[in-house]
């Protein structure tokens, strides 16, 4: 009777000490995968608040900031389209269109892990991409600084090292450019202008415009006064202040498509006009045809391009 009660006793405590042990391992595998979350996920705070988001994000779309995932090294996995628009063909990307004007279906075809979004995003825009995957929208301050842009999102990806190397190369290109410009044409004053294909009209982009004020902050080229005192982006002008227009040099390029475009054709015949055959820079041959796709971003890759253009125009 005792042997079989000790018996009893020695398969209960062995029985306990299976149910512990087995209690423990699944603490340490739950244990160990809240750790493996932690490292997979970080939280990082955006423009309306904070948001978890991959540590390492692998499939990344960036709705009108593909220009500088290239500039990392980074392919998005589409491109942002708008029908009247187009998209930003300097990029050269081989990759699904994202039509920004309709459903979000080519988005989650994309099976994005990550969205990055700019200004273009509101409130309401960014919970409709926040159901597809963790999106990150830029803070408003850093909007008109291209070097603050891939800085940041070159630490949302986690790779900043690239982003330094990125803003040492433009912080180069810049400085080298300022000094050929100060000696090739000193303080000649430079005007951009836009050809707006859809009612023939001009606008002029002011010294604050996020696309291309940065041809004069950031190089030194002298703006005509009718772009250093506008307080605008851009405005329409007149024909009044079109006769005002007696800038040394004119960039132009159309609003839409390309110089080419069956489309715009009609607009175009507006450049055989009088009055603006009568402009100085057209009558010494000082209008410069620009590619509309980069002169109408104010992204890093895309003031690189400007730049490039302002040598070739600028400087003998």
């Amino acid at each position: 009777m005792r042997r079989g009660r000790y018996f009893s006793f020695v398969v209960f405590f062995a029985l306990m000490f299976l149910i512990s042990a087995c209690g423990s391992n699944e603490v340490k595998e739950d244990t160990a995968t809240e750790e493996q979350t932690s490292k997979d996920t970080r939280i990082v705070e955006d423009e309306f608040g904070k948001v978890e988001i991959p540590t390492n994000p692998q499939r990344v779309a960036a709705i009108y900031l593909e220009d500088y995932l290239t500039a990392l090294d980074v392919k998005p996995v589409v491109q942002w389209y708008h029908p009247s628009w187009g998209k930003q063909d300097y990029l050269g990307l081989d990759v699904p269109e994202f039509d920004i004007t309709g459903s979000m279906e080519t988005l989650l075809q994309a099976k994005p892990d990550l969205i990055i979004v700019d200004g273009a995003a509101d409130k309401a825009k960014y919970e409709e991409y926040s159901k597809v995957a963790p999106t990150f929208r830029l803070k408003e301050d850093i909007l008109q600084d291209p070097r603050k842009i891939v800085e940041t999102i070159a630490d949302v990806l986690n790779i900043p090292d690239k982003a330094k190397e990125m803003v040492d190369q433009y912080e180069q290109r810049v400085s080298d450019l300022k000094a050929k410009l100060d000696e090739s044409i000193g303080d000649e004053t430079v005007a951009v202008v836009r050809l707006n294909v859809a009612d023939n009209t001009l606008a002029l982009f002011g010294i604050k415009n996020r696309y291309s004020g940065y041809i004069y902050t950031e190089t030194g080229l002298t703006p005509h006064p009718l772009a250093r005192d506008m307080t605008e982006f851009h405005e329409v002008l007149s024909e009044e202040a079109i006769t005002e227009l007696d800038a040394d040099h004119i960039i132009l390029f159309p609003s839409n498509g390309t110089w080419e475009s069956k489309e715009n054709q009609e607009a175009i015949k507006w450049l055989d006009s009088t009055l603006w055959k009568t402009l100085p820079a057209v009558k010494n041959g000082h209008v410069y045809i620009a590619e509309r796709t980069y002169w109408q971003s104010g992204a890093i890759t895309a003031n690189l391009l400007k730049y490039d253009d302002l040598e070739k125009w600028f400087v003998k």
